[in-house]
């Protein structure tokens, strides 16, 4: 396993009982302890898989078996052209039925930005089939009693603007068209990060050198551009579903907080600009048992900027549940 190689990576792809095709990693330890729970890791956008790459080693290596999908849309995985198809619901129900593909019962679902999103969703659509829960950057928030459209949502918090072009229809072929520069400004150091509210003119800029401060070297930004090259409307597709989001949390009458004593930790950077202090505190009401662990001076990316600590504050969370041997990374 070497974040650098994508290769030296065990990957599968299969196609699971909701009919969809999916590609993840399946990294499973040497002398692999069937008693230890699998952990499955969510990407968020515009990732994919090897986003985890620094992380999928060092938790393999303390015996744990680790998944991680390409998520609906991205990478190898199907992408159906119809948003709905990429509700949280459907999301969470095919993430369900990988496991059962994988005859796994229960896993630690690790989430990252929408990844992060969906594996609080999963808590909620399928309680059963979890064990502990790791939200990266992305708080917990309840299901919506009443809708709000993501123009309302950008009026309210102007720091998620950018959502109201990402669902536009738009931005699909505005992306496709100044890909690299689009990835280089997403994967950028939070000291060098620039405003995302005039993000359509802010990608078409040519004065401006992307890669100059991204996080991402010049082989990992052509491996991700090489990802994208189905086109983006899968990825952007989960922007697209805020109402019928709203409406099968309604019909489902989904609660609003998590299982009473279910264990959860909750990992942010402090230079991130999408997770506002009063949105962590706010997880608070909804989940009894809420770890948080501010890292200072990390901003969105916290696997790239903080890859050791994530991969340790991980492993201590599940050695305090009694599920691992204390990290020794």
């Amino acid at each position: 396993m070497n974040p650098t190689d994508p290769q030296t990576f065990n990957h599968r792809t299969v196609q699971i009982s909701t009919g969809r095709l999916y590609h993840f990693i399946d990294q499973i330890p040497k002398d692999y302890d069937l008693t230890r729970p699998p952990l499955i890791c969510l990407h968020g956008f515009p990732d994919s898989w090897f986003g985890w790459r620094h992380q999928i080693g060092p938790w393999c290596r303390q015996g744990f078996r680790v998944i991680v999908p390409d998520m609906l849309g991205y990478g190898e995985t199907d992408m159906p052209r119809d948003s709905s198809a990429y509700s949280t619901k459907n999301i969470c129900n095919d993430i369900s039925a990988l496991l059962d593909f994988l005859a796994i019962p229960k896993v630690v679902v690790i989430g990252h930005d929408w990844g992060s999103y969906t594996a609080g969703r999963f808590a909620l659509w399928h309680p059963d089939r979890l064990i502990a829960l790791v939200m990266l950057s992305i708080p917990y928030v309840p299901p919506r009693e009443q809708h709000m459209s993501v123009e309302e949502m950008a009026r309210k918090y102007p720091s998620y603007g950018y959502q109201v072009f990402f669902a536009s229809e738009s931005s699909t072929s505005e992306i496709e068209e100044n890909l690299a520069p689009f990835l280089g400004m997403v994967f950028r150091m939070p000291e060098k990060a620039l405003s995302w509210s005039k993000l359509d003119e802010l990608i078409t800029n040519k004065q401006i050198n992307f890669t100059d401060d991204c996080l991402l070297n010049e082989r990992e930004l052509q491996f991700y551009v090489s990802r994208f090259q189905r086109g983006m409307r899968g990825p952007l597709s989960y922007y697209r579903t805020t109402k019928t989001r709203f409406e099968e949390e309604k019909e489902a009458q989904l609660p609003a907080h998590l299982l009473p004593n279910f264990p959860v930790l909750f990992m942010y950077g402090t230079k991130d600009a999408t997770c506002p202090p009063s949105a962590v505190q706010n997880a608070h009401k909804f989940i009894s048992r809420l770890n948080t662990v501010a890292l200072e001076g990390v901003g969105h990316w916290v696997m790239l900027e903080a890859q050791d600590r994530v991969a340790s504050e991980v492993l201590r969370f599940l050695s305090s549940l009694g599920l691992s041997q204390q990290s020794r990374l």
